[in-house]
């Protein structure tokens, strides 16, 4: 019952947010009313382009507020340096480009480089523009972030707000959110023990009164990352209510421009970076009287260790030993990760809790059977449906057009195609159409996977391939069904690694029918059915190296063609 409450207070308070930002979509701006600056990472320039590009088309269809300055940061060439770094890197550029009057602007900064390896119908045009199943003209990511943060700038000094591209706050709150204290501010949000132990925690210094609100403003003694229960309990992170245990975890935080420029003087000694560096762990670790040097010698929880971390990691805590770190407890509020195909699926389609809250519909900005979606529990947005296609329970389809009596299976995400007649996507299938251009001639390949499928997951040489596992049969055993030998078989990138992403199995085809069909005809061929022999001579790609080579603007272009289709209908 507790929950359907918190539900119906979060749905409300969405609401009005949304509604809020609903108003100055598309419509100019008064100063102090909106960010000065929007700023967006991207891991390399191409991918800056793709996102300038998309921005850019944004701002045309009047999706997002005007008279803001977007502006979209490539991290260096070189060596990942992490969304520290790139906290940092973004720091410098903005330094350069405004100078002092850097410090009379309100800034977000939007991690959003990378290339999604776990949601990849996010890689091609990047997950800040992971379409939502809301609003019209349809909700990306980039808006509601922007929406769920509508209400801080005007309660905020100048100064900067740092979040990821890939997760939703929603809160509650009966007094609007203050952003006004020197050094850090972060956003905390009550989570189970499990929740806590891969994420930031925070260990609040004592509270003045014992009373409970849904908005506190507390301080924090000491920042624990991604740490063992048994050490949240011992460091007094743990918290109880009515028998419940729970701790607050990390999402957002605001620096003041005072501390933006001992940032930059940070990066000034450290740079040029060599490592990774993370900007919660990294950074909030050395803050708090209860801060030691402890964690710059931990790295059990780094994704790729490095000699130079442990060096940086130090410069870091004495760099900003001493600065304050605020928290702004949200007592009435969620914390939502969309960052993998799982929880995609289950937060647009089987999530009551979030479809409530959110007002996620069966059906955003498409041609469709309402009734069959209904019955569904499906998902589909910005797509065009016959009549006599049909989804299955638990599924997601977007920007794609479905031909009559076409079937997607449960639990399916079909990204980007042109579903022909008749064809059938089986279950747990991810597939996804995109557009590569080569030496000027334009190509389309289509991908597909397992839901369960690890893209990730690595082999030292290609004569290991049959520890890979696709759509559950081992890689070989896939290769051999589609008429290739195994020592045929290429790995792109620099080939220190053999994964999925890097495996080279996807035809190219000249239109996006004939792209779908033979990789439909490939899943198919390792679910059981029939064989299939690609034609002699056929060019097969990995998704890595078509993502190098798309063409976004062709894309776009298919995007295009069904928005006009959509609005054309109604």
């Amino acid at each position: 019952m507790r929950e359907v409450s918190r539900s119906s207070v979060l749905q409300k308070a969405t609401r009005e947010k949304l509604d809020k930002f609903n108003t100055i979509r598309g419509k100019e701006v008064r100063p102090g009313e909106f960010w000065d600056l929007v700023v967006i990472t991207a891991v390399d320039e191409d991918q800056r382009a793709s996102y300038e590009l998309q921005i850019q088309e944004k701002c045309n269809r009047k999706e997002l507020p005007i008279g803001v300055s977007y502006l979209v940061f490539a991290d260096p060439p070189g060596y990942k340096i992490g969304n520290g770094g790139s906290t940092l890197h973004s720091l410098q550029l903005l330094s350069d480009q405004y100078g002092e009057s850097l410090s009379r602007f309100r800034v977000i900064l939007i991690h959003a480089g990378g290339f999604s390896q776990r949601l990849p119908n996010a890689s091609a045009l990047g997950k800040i523009f992971t379409a939502l199943p809301l609003g019209e003209p349809l909700y990306q990511m980039l808006e509601l972030k922007l929406a769920m943060y509508v209400d801080f700038p005007s309660h905020m000094k100048p100064g900067m707000l740092v979040t990821c591209a890939d997760d939703l706050e929603l809160y509650s709150a009966s007094d609007s959110i203050v952003f006004d204290k020197p050094g850090f501010t972060a956003l905390a949000h009550p989570s189970p023990l499990s929740i806590g132990t891969t994420h930031g925690v925070f260990v609040l210094e004592p509270a003045d009164s014992s009373s409970v609100r849904d908005l506190e403003y507390r301080t924090c003694f000491q920042f624990l990352h991604r740490q063992s229960v048994e050490r949240m309990r011992k460091c007094g992170a743990v918290l109880k209510k009515a028998d419940r245990e729970f701790v607050y975890t990390d999402s957002t935080y605001y620096v003041d421009y005072a501390t933006m420029l001992t940032l930059l003087n940070l990066f000034k000694d450290i740079r040029p970076l060599r490592c990774e560096v993370d900007a919660y762990g990294d950074f909030l670790q050395s803050l708090g009287p209860g801060a030691t040097l402890d964690y710059t010698n931990d790295t059990a929880n780094v994704t790729k260790k490095d000699i130079n971390l442990v060096e940086i990691r130090k410069k870091i805590y004495n760099c900003l030993r001493g600065a304050s770190l605020n928290v702004v407890l949200l007592n009435e509020s969620k914390f939502y990760h969309l960052g993998t195909t799982e929880e995609y699926l289950f937060h647009f389609t089987s999530d009551p809790c979030l479809r409530a809250e959110l007002g996620i519909l069966p059906a955003a900005f498409s041609i469709y059977e309402p009734e069959a979606l209904e019955k569904a529990m499906a998902c589909v947005m910005h797509s065009v449906l016959h009549p006599t296609a049909s989804v299955s329970v638990g599924s997601v389809v977007e920007f794609s057009r479905i031909e009559a009596k076409a079937t997607v299976g449960t639990r399916a995400i079909v990204s980007g195609c042109w579903v022909c007649t008749g064809l059938s996507v089986p279950d747990e299938t991810f597939i996804h159409t995109l557009c590569t251009n080569q030496n000027g001639q334009t190509s389309f390949v289509t991908v597909a996977f397992s839901i369960q499928d690890d893209l990730k997951k690595s082999v030292s040489k290609p004569a290991d391939m049959d520890q890979l596992k696709m759509f559950g049969a081992p890689l070989d055993e896939c290769v051999s069904r589609w008429g290739l030998c195994a020592e045929d078989v290429r790995f792109s990138g620099d080939g220190s690694v053999c994964n999925l992403w890097d495996c080279c199995i996807f035809p190219v085809c000249p239109d996006m029918k004939s792209s779908f069909t033979s990789t439909l005809d490939m899943v198919w061929a390792v679910c059981g059915k029939e064989k299939v022999a690609l034609p002699r001579n056929t060019r097969l790609l990995s998704l890595q190296e078509i993502l190098q080579k798309k063409d976004l603007k062709q894309m776009l272009g298919f995007r295009k063609g069904l928005y006009e289709d959509i609005v054309a209908a109604k």
